[in-house]
C-alpha cells in the first residue's frame, strides 16, 4: 500500500493532518536510552508507555474520544519523511496504539475498545508547523519544565543539556545560567542536573555504561546527581568543588578517573549485561554511605569483594562509634523481646538455648567494659 502523499504545512498555522502524516522524535527528552543507536518507533512508544504511565491516556481517549486542546507542535526535519513531532509524542503514540490494536498487543500494552465514533475523532489531528526546535523550545520548557506537565528529572536534565549545547555551538559565552535563568530555576538544580548528563555521554562514549546496560527497571537519575554534588564524589572521581557551577566540559570525569566512574555508575545503578544489581536501595541514607565508603580503600575492597554496602559502610565508622551504635540497638532488642516474652509457651527449647547464649555474651560483655573503667561495682 503507498504512503500518503505528504501535505505541505504553512509555518504557524494551526491545521488538521492524518496521523500517519506524524513521527514520534528520537530526541524527546523523556527517552531513556543508549545515544549508541535511533530508536525504532515501537521502542520510544514502549519507553513512553513505562516511563509516562500512557495508560491513563489510552482510557481517556477511549472513553472520550481525542479532546483537541491544544495542536501537536510539529518540525519538517526530512521532506521525505513524516512530520516530526516535538510536542505531543504521548498523544501521538496513545493513537498509535489505539488505531492498531495488534501493533499494541505485540508490545504487549493493553488497550480499552473504542466505539467507531469515537475512534473518528483520532482521524485527523491539529498540528502547528515551526521552523526549528529553538522556536519550539521556551513554550516546551515552560510546559514541561516549571509548569503544568511536569517532566521528570531525567528529561528536563536532557532538554537543558541539549539548549545548552546548541546555545554554546551558536556563541561561545553561553553558559549554564543563561538556560537556568531562561528555565526560571532558582536553585542551580538544572546545572548540577545537566552536569551528570554530560558525565553519562561520557560513559557512554568510553563504552563503560550506557541507560541500556543499567540493572533497575526505572532510571533514578537523581541518584547520580544528587552523588556528583557530594564531596566524597567529587574527589573519588577527581573533579573539583562547585564544578557543576561552572562551563562543564564534555569530558567532566579526567581519563584517568574513567574506570572509577566505571564502579560508581555500576554501584548505583547496576550492570544487566553482568547480571549485576544496583547496591542503593534508597537515595538516602545510601548515596551518602557510598560516598563515606569512597573515602576508604578498605571499605572500597570490602564493596567489591562482597557487594554490600552496609558491609562496606561499617568499614568507615570509626570503631568507638560502631561500639556504642551496636550496644544501644542490642539494649533494643532485649527490650523488644522482654515485651513480648508473654508469647513463649516454653515449648520450644531452642529459644531458651538463644536467652542463654545472650545471657553469657552479655556477662562477657559487662565484665569487660567494667574492667576497662576500672568500676569497684
Amino acid at each position: 500500500m503507498p504512503k500518503p502523499t505528504k501535505k505541505l504545512l504553512e509555518l504557524n498555522e494551526p491545521t488538521m493532518i492524518a496521523p500517519d502524516q506524524l513521527r514520534l522524535d528520537t530526541q524527546n527528552p523523556r527517552l531513556i536510552l543508549s545515544s549508541r543507536k535511533t530508536p525504532s518507533e515501537d521502542t520510544i512508544i514502549q519507553q513512553l508507555h513505562l516511563e509516562d504511565e500512557l495508560d491513563e491516556l489510552l482510557s481517556s481517549i477511549a472513553a472520550n474520544g481525542y479532546l483537541d486542546f491544544e495542536p501537536l507542535v510539529v518540525l519538517d526535519e526530512d521532506p521525505k519523511a513524516p512530520y516530526t513531532v516535538l510536542e505531543g509524542n504521548r498523544r501521538l503514540a496513545a493513537i498509535r496504539l489505539l488505531l492498531d490494536k495488534k501493533r499494541a498487543e505485540k508490545l504487549d500494552i493493553s488497550v480499552p475498545d473504542m466505539d467507531q465514533d469515537l475512534r473518528a475523532t483520532m482521524e485527523m489531528v491539529r498540528v502547528i508547523r515551526v521552523a526549528s526546535r529553538a522556536e519550539a523550545r521556551t513554550f516546551i520548557a515552560f510546559k514541561h519544565i516549571n509548569g503544568p506537565h511536569r517532566w521528570n528529572s531525567y528529561a528536563k536534565a536532557q532538554y537543558a543539556a541539549r539548549w545548552f549545547k546548541e546555545a554554546r555551538d551558536a556563541d561561545s559565552t553561553a553558559t549554564l545560567d543563561d538556560i537556568a535563568d531562561r528555565i526560571g530555576d532558582k536553585h542551580a538544580t538544572i546545572k548540577r542536573m545537566v552536569a551528570a548528563v554530560l558525565v553519562l555521554e561520557q560513559a557512554d562514549r568510553n563504552g563503560i555504561f550506557s541507560l541500556d546496560d543499567r540493572a533497575t527497571k526505572r532510571f533514578p537519575f537523581s541518584h547520580l546527581y544528587t552523588a556528583l554534588s557530594r564531596k566524597e564524589y567529587m574527589a573519588y572521581l577527581g573533579i573539583e568543588e562547585s564544578w557543576s557551577a561552572w562551563l562543564p566540559s564534555e569530558d567532566p570525569i579526567p581519563e584517568a578517573r574513567v574506570t572509577r566512574l566505571k564502579e560508581v555508575l555500576h554501584w548505583i545503578f547496576g550492570y544487566k549485561p553482568d547480571g549485576v544489581d544496583s547496591i542503593i536501595a534508597s537515595q538516602n541514607p545510601d548515596i551518602k554511605r557510598l560516598g563515606e565508603v569512597l573515602t576508604s580503600t578498605v571499605a572500597i575492597a570490602t564493596l567489591n569483594d562482597r557487594r554490600d554496602l552496609e558491609v562496606a559502610w561499617e568499614q568507615t565508622r570509626p570503631a568507638d562509634t560502631k561500639f556504642s551504635s551496636a550496644l544501644i540497638s542490642a539494649r533494643r532488642a532485649i527490650n523488644d523481646a522482654v515485651s513480648s516474652v508473654h508469647a513463649f509457651d516454653g515449648a520450644d527449647r531452642g529459644l531458651l538455648d538463644v536467652a542463654s547464649e545472650i545471657k553469657e555474651q552479655a556477662d562477657l560483655l559487662y565484665d569487660r567494659m567494667q574492667k576497662k573503667s576500672g568500676s569497684k561495682d
